[in-house]
């Protein structure tokens, strides 16, 4: 146990406001999520009342059809999402607005709800209505969401990429839902360096034929010509006189956002989800699981605009929080730049992943040596497992006394499984539990329950934040493929997860990266944590290629300057591996690679390598934020 929450802040957690409001009495986090899971309708009832969702038309009925896929939450309701994240006190900061060579530009949720009238009545000018596609190639910053908040309020879709996609990653994205107008920035800044975007953006429009507005962002510095008759700018949008927005309002399941899968093994799935189960199930995970109140907490993620977390992160606007956003390279021009925004914007909840906590340990930093960290009270994780000694690393590095939350879910459902709560200690290593209302469990083969062993992820009953649908999906058929194939009427997720004994749970990687030697599955992740923290290696990534009729473990790594991979240091991996695992863990090849390869969303590609190796085409490069670091995989020699 590396840390456990004092009784003052069990007991001002809004968590222990929500049971005690409740007609039962619960010895603990974990009786509260049995209860919820075996009353899913009285759970999500008690939690849209706690929550304080607006809506002009309540619900007849909690759940209609509770089956996956097909169930209906909240029949007969009618609400707006762009209502419930304007809805905050009118005097408060809402947003702070940050980034390289950029300062700080606070605005109020009355800031907020001007502007968002004023773009809601420059997009309905350009014709958007309820059910129009709006898409955008921006960078995360306020005239971002003021765009999402304004097509939101007038019953449309927001579907977004960042602009350090390739042209023909948007293409592929955005081509699917034809969008009717397009959101541009003129360029964006990262790593110190200014990129105009018009190539890119011209790529777009000359193959989106749908696109019938352009409206630009002037973000940086720079010329930005693009070839459309219908170009204007953010600032023209808003020359109106609107100062209140008008909330249309629609069905639960109305469509609200259009997201993408990663894309790296074939087109990417455009995967719809709905106004009302993406605000309750974000208002449950802010709420109850990271306990961010009203006027008092500030929730920053280090994301782009093409990532789930960038949704979940504004999201937070509707719990009355204020939100930091950050646009540019996280380490520029130091790794300790965003430990220093954290004091200066008094940053309470720090969103990151386990790439940026390995950097900042690679190097020696020591994050409360150079910030003031007092207002901080969580650290979140996601995109990839945290290693044991990462846990280690933050509590002697960051803060002794905070809670450390890695989540674990994903686009599909536009929120988590696995989870942090307020109310119970962080064990080394593990993800703290189960979130409320989420039936999740572990499943070997045979479809049976296991404890303390890797199995399948699955959630065996409904939840609010399922996709309402794919886009252009006949039949549903790709929407069952994607989830459904493996169990009949249970969600299977991906994840190779194993439920520990105290509750909590072991992300070990995903399912479908799974390795295989003799026949034993092996999660990515177990190599992971045995090798990352060895000094001399920066990264690494591992995959199983096929030789005969078995598997073989092949591991690469990136070594830190002036190292280089010799037998000395190959045979240290190989033991550590050996002792931390077992003899099966070990990689029949090591390899010294200069580069590893991510998706722009900051998550490794075991799959795009594996092809790579065995000289498969590789898909939709243009989901990978360096995919000319796949050359040297094809030219390997085994």
């Amino acid at each position: 146990m590396l840390w456990n929450p004092s009784d003052e802040r069990k007991n001002s957690a809004l968590i222990t406001d929500f049971m005690n409001k409740l007609p039962i009495d619960f010895e603990s986090y974990f009786d509260l999520h049995k209860w919820s899971v075996a009353n899913l309708e009285t759970f999500w009832s008690e939690f849209w009342e706690y929550s304080g969702i607006i809506y002009s038309k309540k619900y007849d009925s909690v759940l209609s059809n509770p089956v996956m896929p097909g169930a209906k939450w909240f029949l007969g309701s009618e609400l707006n999402y762009a209502q419930n994240l304007l809805s905050g006190n009118p005097d408060q900061v809402a947003i702070i607005s940050t980034g390289e060579n950029r300062q700080d530009q606070n605005f109020t949720f009355k800031d907020l709800n001007v502007a968002v009238s004023k773009a809601q009545m420059g997009l309905e000018n350009l014709g958007v209505q309820k059910g129009s596609r709006v898409a955008a190639f921006v960078p995360n910053c306020v005239e971002s969401i003021v765009l999402m908040l304004a097509t939101s309020a007038c019953g449309a879709i927001w579907t977004s990429c960042s602009p350090d996609f390739g042209s023909q990653g948007a293409i592929d994205r955005f081509g699917q839902v034809e969008p009717s107008i397009l959101i541009v920035s003129n360029g964006y800044s990262y790593n110190g360096k200014i990129f105009p975007l018009d190539e890119k953006i011209n790529g777009v429009i000359n193959n989106i034929d749908s696109i019938q507005n352009i409206i630009c962002i002037d973000f940086v510095d720079v010329n930005c010509t693009l070839n459309h008759e219908s170009v204007i700018s953010y600032n023209e949008l808003l020359l109106n006189n609107s100062l209140t927005p008008n909330f249309v309002q629609v069905p639960f399941d109305h469509p609200l956002y259009i997201m993408y899968s990663s894309g790296t093994t074939g087109p990417p799935k455009s995967i719809v989800h709905g106004v009302g189960g993406t605000l309750i199930q974000h208002l449950k995970e802010h709420q109850l699981q990271c306990d961010i109140q009203a006027g008092k907490d500030r929730l920053f993620w280090f994301t782009t605009c093409g990532w789930m977390m960038w949704n979940w992160l504004v999201s937070a606007l509707a719990s009355g929080a204020t939100i930091v956003l950050y646009d540019g390279s996280p380490s520029y021009p130091t790794l300790g730049h965003l430990w220093d925004m954290a004091e200066r914007t008094k940053i309470t909840h720090f969103g990151t992943s386990p790439k940026f906590l390995s950097a900042c340990s690679n190097i020696g930093l020591v994050p409360k040596d150079i910030s003031d960290l007092s207002n901080l009270k969580s650290v979140l994780s996601t995109g990839a497992p945290l290693v044991p000694e990462q846990y280690d690393w933050v509590y002697d590095n960051i803060k002794s006394d905070i809670q450390l939350s890695s989540i674990s879910g994903g686009t599909d459902i536009i929120g988590c499984f696995l989870a942090g709560s307020p109310i119970l200690p962080v064990y080394r290593g593990e993800i703290q539990c189960v979130q409320l209302g989420m039936d999740v469990q572990s499943w070997n083969d045979a479809g049976e329950s296991i404890i303390g062993e890797s199995g399948e992820l699955v959630c065996v009953k409904p939840f609010p934040s399922m996709p309402v649908k794919f886009w252009n999906d006949n039949n549903d058929k790709k929407y069952h493929s994607a989830y459904f194939e493996d169990f009949d009427n249970v969600w299977t997720h991906g994840d190779y997860v194993k439920i520990t004994e105290s509750g909590g749970a072991i992300i070990s990687g995903r399912s479908d990266t799974t390795l295989n030697p003799g026949g034993v599955r092996i999660g990515t992740a177990e190599i992971y944590r045995s090798v990352e923290n060895i000094p001399e290696i920066s990264d690494a990534i591992v995959v199983g290629r096929p030789n005969a009729d078995d598997v073989e473990i092949v591991l690469f790594i990136k070594l830190n300057e002036g190292i280089r991979l010799d037998s000395k240091l190959s045979d240290q991996i190989k033991t550590l591996i050996r002792l931390k695992n077992t003899p099966r863990h070990v990689p029949k090849y090591i390899f010294e690679v200069r580069d590893i390869p991510y998706t722009i969303s900051g998550k490794k590609v075991e799959k795009a390598i594996l092809s790579a190796i065995l000289g498969e085409k590789i898909k939709n490069k243009d989901a990978l934020a360096n995919p000319e670091s796949l050359k040297e995989y094809s030219n390997l020699q085994f």
